[in-house]
Protein backbone atom coordinates (compact mmCIF):
# COMPACT_ATOMS: atom_id res chain seq x y z
CA UNK A 1 0.00 0.00 0.00
CA UNK A 2 1.00 3.46 -1.11
CA UNK A 3 1.21 6.56 1.39
CA UNK A 4 -1.58 8.29 -0.14
CA UNK A 5 -3.99 4.93 -0.07
CA UNK A 6 -2.76 4.05 3.55
CA UNK A 7 -3.75 7.58 4.83
CA UNK A 8 -6.54 8.17 2.79
CA UNK A 9 -7.95 4.98 3.82
CA UNK A 10 -7.29 5.66 7.46
CA UNK A 11 -9.33 8.99 6.83
CA UNK A 12 -11.99 7.38 5.73
CA UNK A 13 -12.31 4.97 9.09
CA UNK A 14 -12.70 8.18 10.97
CA UNK A 15 -15.01 10.39 8.36
CA UNK A 16 -17.08 7.90 6.28
CA UNK A 17 -20.69 8.60 5.33
CA UNK A 18 -22.70 5.74 7.25
CA UNK A 19 -24.90 4.80 3.79
CA UNK A 20 -27.51 1.43 3.41
CA UNK A 21 -25.74 0.58 0.10
CA UNK A 22 -22.20 0.02 2.01
CA UNK A 23 -23.29 -2.52 3.92
CA UNK A 24 -24.05 -4.96 1.11
CA UNK A 25 -22.36 -6.17 -1.34
CA UNK A 26 -25.10 -7.39 -3.43
CA UNK A 27 -24.49 -6.14 -6.44
CA UNK A 28 -28.07 -5.01 -7.47
CA UNK A 29 -28.33 -2.87 -4.58
CA UNK A 30 -25.27 -1.17 -5.36
CA UNK A 31 -26.28 -0.82 -8.54
CA UNK A 32 -29.28 1.22 -8.47
CA UNK A 33 -27.24 3.26 -5.44
CA UNK A 34 -24.66 4.33 -8.27
CA UNK A 35 -26.80 4.79 -10.87
CA UNK A 36 -29.09 7.28 -8.68
CA UNK A 37 -25.64 9.09 -7.48
CA UNK A 38 -24.66 9.13 -11.19
CA UNK A 39 -25.96 12.60 -11.62
CA UNK A 40 -27.86 13.34 -8.00
CA UNK A 41 -26.40 14.15 -4.94
CA UNK A 42 -26.15 11.41 -1.77
CA UNK A 43 -28.52 13.92 0.19
CA UNK A 44 -31.23 14.27 -2.16
CA UNK A 45 -30.76 10.69 -3.76
CA UNK A 46 -30.91 8.74 -0.40
CA UNK A 47 -35.15 8.67 0.56
CA UNK A 48 -35.20 7.92 -3.38
CA UNK A 49 -32.80 4.99 -3.25
CA UNK A 50 -34.91 3.49 0.16
CA UNK A 51 -37.96 3.87 -1.74
CA UNK A 52 -36.81 2.40 -4.70
CA UNK A 53 -35.55 -0.72 -3.49
CA UNK A 54 -38.33 -1.06 -1.27
CA UNK A 55 -40.63 -1.27 -4.47
CA UNK A 56 -38.01 -3.04 -6.83
CA UNK A 57 -36.19 -5.01 -4.17
CA UNK A 58 -34.30 -7.04 -7.09
CA UNK A 59 -33.87 -7.68 -10.70
CA UNK A 60 -36.87 -9.82 -11.81
CA UNK A 61 -39.40 -7.50 -9.82
CA UNK A 62 -37.47 -4.41 -11.82
CA UNK A 63 -37.78 -6.34 -14.97
CA UNK A 64 -41.76 -7.24 -14.78
CA UNK A 65 -42.80 -4.19 -13.51
CA UNK A 66 -44.40 -1.77 -16.00
CA UNK A 67 -42.34 1.57 -17.50
CA UNK A 68 -44.43 3.59 -16.31
CA UNK A 69 -44.24 2.61 -12.56
CA UNK A 70 -40.34 2.93 -12.93
CA UNK A 71 -40.57 6.14 -14.05
CA UNK A 72 -43.25 7.03 -11.26
CA UNK A 73 -40.78 6.01 -8.77
CA UNK A 74 -38.12 7.52 -10.35
CA UNK A 75 -39.97 11.08 -11.25
CA UNK A 76 -37.93 14.62 -9.37
CA UNK A 77 -34.77 12.82 -9.68
CA UNK A 78 -34.04 14.24 -13.04
CA UNK A 79 -32.28 12.89 -15.64
CA UNK A 80 -34.94 10.29 -16.70
CA UNK A 81 -32.99 8.07 -19.07
CA UNK A 82 -31.69 6.75 -15.95
CA UNK A 83 -34.76 5.35 -15.23
CA UNK A 84 -35.57 3.99 -18.24
CA UNK A 85 -31.97 1.98 -18.96
CA UNK A 86 -32.23 0.68 -15.29
CA UNK A 87 -35.21 -1.15 -16.25
CA UNK A 88 -34.39 -1.71 -19.80
CA UNK A 89 -30.54 -3.29 -18.01
CA UNK A 90 -32.95 -5.25 -15.88
CA UNK A 91 -35.23 -7.13 -18.73
CA UNK A 92 -31.56 -8.32 -19.99
CA UNK A 93 -30.75 -9.83 -17.20
CA UNK A 94 -32.78 -12.61 -16.99
CA UNK A 95 -33.33 -12.51 -13.17
CA UNK A 96 -29.14 -12.99 -12.50
CA UNK A 97 -26.96 -10.04 -12.39
CA UNK A 98 -23.40 -10.13 -14.31
CA UNK A 99 -20.53 -11.47 -12.42
CA UNK A 100 -17.53 -10.51 -14.57
CA UNK A 101 -16.70 -6.67 -15.79
CA UNK A 102 -17.12 -7.09 -18.61
CA UNK A 103 -20.55 -8.33 -18.05
CA UNK A 104 -21.37 -5.29 -15.62
CA UNK A 105 -20.02 -2.91 -18.10
CA UNK A 106 -22.12 -4.06 -20.98
CA UNK A 107 -25.12 -2.75 -19.05
CA UNK A 108 -27.49 -0.10 -20.58
CA UNK A 109 -26.05 2.36 -19.12
CA UNK A 110 -23.41 1.39 -16.94
CA UNK A 111 -19.93 3.39 -17.75
CA UNK A 112 -16.19 2.74 -16.66
CA UNK A 113 -17.30 4.55 -13.04
CA UNK A 114 -20.29 2.95 -12.40
CA UNK A 115 -18.99 -0.85 -13.75
CA UNK A 116 -15.95 -0.22 -11.58
CA UNK A 117 -17.73 0.88 -8.52
CA UNK A 118 -20.10 -2.29 -8.64
CA UNK A 119 -17.38 -4.64 -9.43
CA UNK A 120 -15.22 -3.78 -6.58
CA UNK A 121 -17.64 -3.16 -4.06
CA UNK A 122 -19.75 -6.62 -4.79
CA UNK A 123 -17.30 -8.47 -6.30
CA UNK A 124 -13.41 -7.71 -4.91
CA UNK A 125 -12.03 -6.88 -7.99
CA UNK A 126 -9.55 -4.25 -8.18
CA UNK A 127 -10.92 -1.83 -10.79
CA UNK A 128 -10.37 1.87 -9.90
CA UNK A 129 -12.97 4.27 -9.82
CA UNK A 130 -12.62 8.00 -12.25
CA UNK A 131 -15.36 10.30 -11.74
CA UNK A 132 -15.35 14.32 -10.50
CA UNK A 133 -14.45 13.52 -7.29
CA UNK A 134 -11.39 11.68 -7.89
CA UNK A 135 -10.24 14.17 -10.75
CA UNK A 136 -10.33 16.90 -7.94
CA UNK A 137 -8.15 14.93 -5.82
CA UNK A 138 -5.41 13.54 -7.53
CA UNK A 139 -5.18 17.03 -9.95
CA UNK A 140 -4.62 18.34 -6.71
CA UNK A 141 -2.16 16.21 -4.82
CA UNK A 142 -0.26 15.08 -7.64
CA UNK A 143 -0.27 18.94 -9.15
CA UNK A 144 -1.27 18.14 -12.41
CA UNK A 145 -2.96 20.31 -14.95
CA UNK A 146 -3.56 18.53 -18.20
CA UNK A 147 -7.41 18.80 -18.45
CA UNK A 148 -9.76 15.80 -17.45
CA UNK A 149 -11.64 16.32 -20.24
CA UNK A 150 -8.73 15.57 -23.20
CA UNK A 151 -8.19 12.15 -24.04
CA UNK A 152 -4.79 12.51 -22.81
CA UNK A 153 -6.15 13.71 -19.46
CA UNK A 154 -8.68 10.50 -19.32
CA UNK A 155 -5.92 8.18 -19.69
CA UNK A 156 -3.32 9.69 -17.46
CA UNK A 157 -5.87 9.99 -14.82
CA UNK A 158 -7.14 6.53 -15.14
CA UNK A 159 -4.39 5.32 -14.75
CA UNK A 160 -2.77 6.94 -12.15
CA UNK A 161 -6.15 5.72 -10.18
CA UNK A 162 -5.32 2.42 -10.77
CA UNK A 163 -1.65 2.82 -9.70
CA UNK A 164 -2.89 4.61 -6.25
CA UNK A 165 -5.53 2.27 -5.54
CA UNK A 166 -4.86 -0.52 -3.05
CA UNK A 167 -5.45 -3.31 -4.80
CA UNK A 168 -6.08 -5.83 -1.70
CA UNK A 169 -9.70 -3.59 -0.37
CA UNK A 170 -10.28 -2.13 -3.74
CA UNK A 171 -13.42 -1.34 -2.40
CA UNK A 172 -12.66 0.58 0.79
CA UNK A 173 -9.96 2.88 -1.22
CA UNK A 174 -13.29 3.63 -3.82
CA UNK A 175 -15.51 4.73 -1.21
CA UNK A 176 -12.44 6.00 0.46
CA UNK A 177 -11.44 8.36 -1.82
CA UNK A 178 -15.19 9.65 -3.07
CA UNK A 179 -15.93 10.56 0.34
CA UNK A 180 -12.60 12.09 0.53
CA UNK A 181 -13.46 14.58 -2.50
CA UNK A 182 -17.24 14.77 -1.19
CA UNK A 183 -16.47 15.96 2.26
CA UNK A 184 -12.53 17.07 2.60
CA UNK A 185 -11.28 18.09 -1.21
CA UNK A 186 -14.70 19.68 -1.54
CA UNK A 187 -14.81 21.78 -5.35
CA UNK A 188 -14.90 25.40 -3.46
CA UNK A 189 -13.43 26.14 0.00
CA UNK A 190 -11.47 22.61 1.03
CA UNK A 191 -10.59 21.73 4.16
CA UNK A 192 -6.71 21.89 3.82
CA UNK A 193 -5.62 22.64 7.17
CA UNK A 194 -7.04 19.79 8.72
CA UNK A 195 -6.28 17.47 5.50
CA UNK A 196 -4.46 14.26 6.26
CA UNK A 197 -2.24 14.70 2.75
CA UNK A 198 -1.24 18.56 3.76
CA UNK A 199 2.28 17.30 3.88
CA UNK A 200 2.75 16.02 0.38
CA UNK A 201 -0.12 17.99 -1.44
CA UNK A 202 1.67 20.01 -4.64
CA UNK A 203 -1.32 22.06 -4.98
CA UNK A 204 -1.38 23.38 -1.57
CA UNK A 205 2.61 23.83 -1.95
CA UNK A 206 1.87 25.89 -5.20
CA UNK A 207 -0.97 27.90 -4.30
CA UNK A 208 -3.31 26.55 -7.53
CA UNK A 209 -5.82 24.76 -5.12
CA UNK A 210 -8.88 26.65 -6.86
CA UNK A 211 -7.09 26.40 -10.70
CA UNK A 212 -7.36 22.44 -10.42
CA UNK A 213 -9.07 19.97 -11.80
CA UNK A 214 -8.38 21.90 -15.29
CA UNK A 215 -10.98 21.92 -18.22
CA UNK A 216 -10.64 22.35 -21.66
CA UNK A 217 -14.39 23.12 -22.69
CA UNK A 218 -17.85 23.75 -21.15
CA UNK A 219 -20.52 22.75 -21.72
CA UNK A 220 -22.51 25.63 -23.53
CA UNK A 221 -26.35 26.26 -22.02
CA UNK A 222 -29.43 26.27 -24.15
CA UNK A 223 -32.54 28.28 -23.88
CA UNK A 224 -35.71 26.51 -24.56
CA UNK A 225 -39.49 28.08 -24.32
CA UNK A 226 -42.60 25.40 -23.32
CA UNK A 227 -45.82 26.51 -23.54
CA UNK A 228 -48.07 24.24 -21.62
CA UNK A 229 -52.24 24.32 -21.84
CA UNK A 230 -54.20 23.00 -18.82
CA UNK A 231 -57.63 21.42 -20.00
CA UNK A 232 -60.11 21.16 -17.58
CA UNK A 233 -63.16 19.17 -18.80
CA UNK A 234 -65.77 18.53 -15.32
CA UNK A 235 -63.02 16.19 -13.37
CA UNK A 236 -60.64 15.52 -16.05
CA UNK A 237 -57.90 16.80 -17.82
CA UNK A 238 -55.69 15.78 -21.31
CA UNK A 239 -51.89 14.95 -21.12
CA UNK A 240 -49.41 13.96 -23.55
CA UNK A 241 -46.36 11.08 -23.35
CA UNK A 242 -43.59 12.36 -24.63
CA UNK A 243 -41.77 9.68 -26.71
CA UNK A 244 -39.24 11.87 -28.71
CA UNK A 245 -35.32 11.32 -27.30
CA UNK A 246 -35.45 14.47 -25.73
CA UNK A 247 -35.97 15.48 -22.21
CA UNK A 248 -37.91 13.84 -19.93
CA UNK A 249 -38.88 11.18 -22.66
CA UNK A 250 -41.89 8.83 -21.75
CA UNK A 251 -42.74 11.45 -19.04
CA UNK A 252 -46.62 12.58 -19.55
CA UNK A 253 -47.12 16.27 -19.71
CA UNK A 254 -50.18 18.95 -20.79
CA UNK A 255 -50.34 19.84 -24.43
CA UNK A 256 -47.17 21.42 -25.30
CA UNK A 257 -46.29 24.16 -28.10
CA UNK A 258 -42.90 24.72 -27.69
CA UNK A 259 -41.68 28.24 -29.87
CA UNK A 260 -38.04 29.55 -30.71
CA UNK A 261 -38.91 32.65 -29.05
CA UNK A 262 -40.90 34.03 -25.72
CA UNK A 263 -44.43 34.56 -27.19
CA UNK A 264 -47.02 37.01 -25.51
CA UNK A 265 -50.45 35.68 -24.13
CA UNK A 266 -52.06 37.65 -27.89
CA UNK A 267 -49.28 36.04 -30.03
CA UNK A 268 -49.50 32.46 -28.55
CA UNK A 269 -53.79 32.28 -29.28
CA UNK A 270 -52.92 33.21 -32.76
CA UNK A 271 -50.22 30.26 -33.03
CA UNK A 272 -51.60 28.19 -35.90
CA UNK A 273 -50.56 25.38 -33.58
CA UNK A 274 -52.47 26.35 -30.83
CA UNK A 275 -55.84 27.09 -33.18
CA UNK A 276 -55.21 23.01 -34.48
CA UNK A 277 -56.12 22.12 -30.87
CA UNK A 278 -59.53 23.13 -31.02
CA UNK A 279 -62.31 21.65 -32.72
CA UNK A 280 -63.93 24.22 -34.70
CA UNK A 281 -59.70 26.38 -35.16
CA UNK A 282 -61.52 29.12 -32.69
CA UNK A 283 -59.20 29.85 -29.35
CA UNK A 284 -61.30 30.99 -26.82
CA UNK A 285 -61.53 30.95 -22.46
CA UNK A 286 -57.72 30.28 -23.22
CA UNK A 287 -56.13 32.47 -20.30
CA UNK A 288 -52.33 32.40 -18.63
CA UNK A 289 -52.41 31.47 -14.96
CA UNK A 290 -48.65 30.98 -14.78
CA UNK A 291 -46.18 32.98 -16.50
CA UNK A 292 -42.05 32.79 -17.51
CA UNK A 293 -41.43 29.94 -14.87
CA UNK A 294 -37.84 29.67 -14.96
CA UNK A 295 -36.57 25.80 -14.84
CA UNK A 296 -33.10 25.08 -14.98
CA UNK A 297 -31.90 21.35 -15.51
CA UNK A 298 -27.99 20.89 -16.76
CA UNK A 299 -27.38 22.66 -19.85
CA UNK A 300 -31.13 24.02 -20.35
CA UNK A 301 -32.94 26.64 -19.26
CA UNK A 302 -36.62 26.48 -19.80
CA UNK A 303 -38.79 29.11 -20.09
CA UNK A 304 -42.80 28.15 -19.44
CA UNK A 305 -46.20 29.58 -19.77
CA UNK A 306 -48.55 27.85 -18.28
CA UNK A 307 -52.28 28.33 -19.84
CA UNK A 308 -55.59 27.59 -18.93
CA UNK A 309 -58.88 26.75 -21.04
CA UNK A 310 -62.29 25.39 -19.59
CA UNK A 311 -64.13 23.59 -22.19
CA UNK A 312 -67.57 21.80 -21.75
CA UNK A 313 -68.46 18.14 -20.97
CA UNK A 314 -68.85 17.49 -24.92
CA UNK A 315 -66.19 18.98 -26.48
CA UNK A 316 -64.15 17.31 -28.97
CA UNK A 317 -61.03 19.99 -28.78
CA UNK A 318 -58.12 18.13 -28.09
CA UNK A 319 -59.24 14.81 -28.37
CA UNK A 320 -55.78 13.38 -29.88
CA UNK A 321 -54.81 13.87 -25.77
CA UNK A 322 -55.06 11.09 -23.19
CA UNK A 323 -58.11 12.28 -21.18
CA UNK A 324 -57.71 11.38 -17.09
CA UNK A 325 -58.99 12.28 -14.25
CA UNK A 326 -57.64 15.36 -12.04
CA UNK A 327 -58.14 13.16 -8.79
CA UNK A 328 -55.67 10.22 -10.86
CA UNK A 329 -52.97 12.90 -12.04
CA UNK A 330 -50.91 11.79 -9.54
CA UNK A 331 -50.47 8.28 -10.86
CA UNK A 332 -48.56 9.61 -13.76
CA UNK A 333 -44.73 10.84 -13.85
CA UNK A 334 -44.20 14.06 -15.11
CA UNK A 335 -41.21 16.71 -14.54
CA UNK A 336 -40.73 18.45 -11.96
CA UNK A 337 -41.46 21.38 -13.63
CA UNK A 338 -44.78 20.19 -14.44
CA UNK A 339 -44.96 18.57 -10.99
CA UNK A 340 -44.39 22.04 -8.93
CA UNK A 341 -47.54 23.60 -11.18
CA UNK A 342 -49.68 20.82 -9.91
CA UNK A 343 -48.63 21.45 -6.69
CA UNK A 344 -49.58 25.21 -6.58
CA UNK A 345 -52.45 25.34 -8.41
CA UNK A 346 -54.30 21.69 -7.77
Amino acid sequence: MNIFSEKLIAWYAENKRELPWRDTTDPYIIWISEIILQQTRVAQGYDYFLRFIHRFPNVTALAEAPEDEVMKCWQGLGYYSRARNLHAAAKSMNGVFPVTYEGVRALKGVGDYTAAAICSSAYGMPYAVVDGNVYRVLSRYFGIDTPVDSTEGKKLFAALADEMMDKLQPAVYNQAIMDFGAIQCTPQSPNCLFCPLVDSCSALKEGTITKLPVKQHKTKTTNRNFNYIYVRVGACTYLHKRTEDDIWKNLFEFPLIETEAPVTEEEFRELPQVRAFFADGEVSGLRLISGNVKHVLSHRVIYTNFYEVVLPENSTSFSAFLRVKIEDLEQYAVSRLVHAFLEKYL
